[in-house]
């Protein structure tokens, strides 16, 4: 045999152990994926959150095993690059009739950045197409059910629960019926749709998160879509139909780059991903496939869509609105709705923790349950941009302030480490931009956020308002991690009552303060609130200004408990209109009291 022969045997052979390695992770991602039925079932949000940090540590897990394969297989060959160009194309020509192929790129190549350690992006040895969407490859439609409305709602979604069965029988499917019929009729009116509903369609596969389950789809008519998201409850005496979503803003919510990704076992991602851009034409295609739980797939599409934003824009990159950070350098992009964190090489006192310390807060973030108030951050590693496009004063700020991690190329700027997060405006100015009742609302909501993240075991640390950030749809976000760490590692007390004048006039405290000592009745001088901003975070959350409140919580998460935090509002669109709308409808049905939320 000769040696070009010898050596187009190992590319191949390479090639297949490489789509070999990305077919079994994505087998056992589908494996971890499906057990999310069965947690549903039998009410174990715990084990939920378990298959959840297992699923996300698996790609890296299954990368790295890949890495060591071939370059066990390659030898002295492992970085030879024209014979990884060739392990490339057979590659791609394997792989070239399978769904989703873009997701067997992706892995290929974060196979290839760990073995180069490449700096940007090295088209010899990497798949780059930025320009291509993968939901163009998405070539079988979802799998889905389309019911025509014959005529009655309640008819409709009698035979969607009989579709949609769990090992759990419904508490009662005839009330359930009626509450879905009435909160689409209330809605439709309320958005003054006149126009009748033609069809409902709904993705076969199920959604889950660790306690709910979710029915996904819309409803259709002769010129409009609106979303339509059912929430299931497993209760103590059944599932129940927790609510009835169907405002763009509400479901874009569900679907959030601040909640945990979704367990939903999919034959084609991308075909799923084309259906909901559809119900959520704002959302972005990255932060679609991320909340589905291809994280990876979604810091491509993140990568690809910053890159062709650049390649059509010309302002430059600027410090990002807000304080200056003591741990982190901010920037952003003005026309692009993302910011980029880069650590500092020393951090401002009195900040002690070190570089490895804060990634791990981050790493805990991304594993953990973010409740819809912490936001994903996408770390990246080694990425280039265009020095020219960079302000001065962020270009001096970075290389002096920041030079382990940042470095000159010519006219290139080298990032070696930073993480990339979608913007949010600053609570603290957003209070100064907004008026009295708005600010009010924000003021509540960040008390919200504080008591979400503490039922997920989450102390958000500094509360400072420059560390919190407002959504789009008002909704107040956690965002800087460094001082985050778990309810159950800290110590809440009661702050000592000073015994003379003399200890009260201290400027340091003058008794003993542990490392994971937490006094919740100093938490209102870190506020920064206005008065009446002040008075409505205390009317609502007055409590967490407590050291009781802290222990009572600490001690249930302790023994195993586990409080929700929904990621949607327990609200009605019929509450209003009087409980006629509950009146059963279908004459096969027995009548009844008209049901709760939950029926």
């Amino acid at each position: 045999m000769t040696l070009e022969a010898s050596m187009e045997r190992l590319a191949q052979r390479c090639a297949r152990a490489a789509m070999e390695a990305f077919i079994d992770y994505d087998q056992h991602f589908s494996t971890i994926t499906r057990r999310a039925a069965n947690r549903f079932e039998q009410r174990d949000p715990i084990g939920q959150q378990r298959d959840n940090v297992e699923r996300i540590e698996l790609y890296d897990v299954c990368v790295k095993r890949a890495r060591a394969t071939l370059m066990g297989m390659l030898g002295e060959h492992a970085q030879d690059k024209p014979l990884w160009t060739r392990i490339r194309n057979l590659y791609s020509d394997a792989i070239e009739n399978y769904p989703d192929s873009e997701f067997f790129k992706t892995f290929f190549n974060s196979i290839t950045r760990r073995l180069f350690e490449t700096i940007g992006v090295d088209p010899e040895v990497e798949f780059v197409a930025r320009e291509v969407e993968p939901t163009r490859s998405a070539r079988t439609p979802v799998a889905k059910h389309v019911y025509l409305n014959r005529g009655s709602l309640q008819h409709l979604f009698d035979e969607v629960l009989g579709d949609f069965r769990f090992r759990v029988p419904y508490r009662n499917t005839d009330r359930s019926v009626r509450y879905i019929s009435a909160e689409i009729e209330a809605f439709l009116g309320a958005m003054g749709e006149t126009r009748r509903i033609e069809s409902i369609e709904l993705l076969k596969p199920v959604f889950y998160q660790p306690t709910r389950a979710y029915l996904v789809g819309c409803m259709t008519g002769r010129g409009f879509l609106y979303p339509l998201v059912l929430a299931l409850k497993n209760s103590d005496e059944g599932i129940v139909v927790d609510a009835v979503i169907m405002s763009e803003n509400d479901v874009s919510m569900l679907f959030s780059f601040t909640r945990s990704y979704f367990h939903v076992d999919l034959k084609t991602v991308g075909a799923a991903v084309v259906f909901l851009k559809r119900l959520l034409p704002r959302k972005p295609i990255d932060e679609i496939y991320t909340v589905l739980g291809r994280a990876k797939q979604g810091k491509t599409e993140r990568y690809r869509s910053l890159v062709r934003h650049a390649e059509t824009s010309s302002d430059r990159y600027v410090h990002a609105a807000g304080d200056v950070g003591m741990v982190m350098i901010v920037f952003t992009l003005p026309s692009y709705d993302v910011v980029f964190k880069v650590i500092r090489d020393r951090f401002a006192y009195p900040k002690s923790m070190t570089r490895e310390e804060v990634k791990g807060k981050y790493q805990l973030v991304f594993r953990h349950d973010r409740a819809g108030r912490l936001v994903d951050a996408q770390e990246f590693r080694r990425l280039e941009f265009a020095r020219d496009r960079f302000a001065p004063e962020l270009l001096e700020d970075l290389l002096e302030n920041a030079g382990q991690t940042c470095r000159l190329e010519g006219d290139t700027l080298v990032i070696d480490h930073l993480y990339i997060e979608r913007q949010l405006r600053p609570l603290n100015l957003y209070l100064q931009e907004v008026d009295e009742a708005q600010g009010r609302l924000a003021a509540i909501d960040y008390g919200q956020a504080i008591r979400d993240l503490s039922r997920t075991n989450i102390f958000a640390g500094d509360l400072l308002l420059k560390n919190f950030g407002v959504t789009r749809h008002g909704r107040v976000i956690f965002y800087d991690y460094d001082e985050l760490c778990l309810v159950t590692e800290c110590k809440f007390r009661d702050l000592p009552v000073a015994s003379s004048l003399e200890d009260e006039m201290r400027a340091e405290a003058w008794f003993y303060v542990g490392p994971n000592d937490v006094f919740p009745e100093q938490f209102v001088e870190f506020l920064g609130f206005r008065d009446s901003h002040r008075e409505a975070f205390m009317e609502h959350h007055g409590d967490l200004l407590t050291a009781e409140y802290w222990r009572t919580l600490k001690a249930s998460l302790l023994a195993g408990e586990m409080p929700e935090v929904l990621p949607y509002q327990p609200r009605s669109w019929v509450e209003h209109r009087g409980p006629d709308l509950y009146a059963p409808r279908l004459p096969r049905r027995p009548e009844g009291p008209p049901p709760s939320r939950y029926s």
